[in-house]
């Protein structure tokens, strides 16, 4: 199992919205029009930044407001990782765009 994955998978790791420009209103048309969000895991050597698919059945923004940027958005999706499809499970402050996230290992892929 690769190293990376692995240590994400295990407990709770800082994150940030990623991506070229991350901002507030980004953040939301990626969720709600795009499916695509940009999640970074600050604690890894020089940040991971991870293209997430958004499951819209499993993300929940029912306590978030975008227009005053207050309340959490949990936001889950799918990609592989070095080779290992994975789950990335990410609650995020819309205040700050900080908050906790790890993976789930789904399946190995064999390269």
């Amino acid at each position: 199992m690769n190293d990376l994955v692995q240590r994400l998978s295990e407990g709770k790791h800082a994150v940030t919205v990623g991506g070229p420009k991350p901002s507030l209103a980004e953040f939301q048309q990626r969720i709600e029009t795009m499916g695509f969000v940009f999640i970074k895991f600050t604690e890894t050597r020089g940040g991971t930044d991870l293209g997430v698919r958004v499951d819209k059945e499993a993300t929940d923004v029912r306590q978030a407001d975008f227009e005053q940027g207050t309340g959490m958005v949990h936001v889950e999706g799918t990609l592989t990782l070095n080779y290992v499809k994975v789950r990335c499970i990410a609650d995020i402050d819309l205040a700050s765009l900080n908050g906790t996230g790890n993976l789930v290992i789904l399946e190995e892929v064999l390269s």
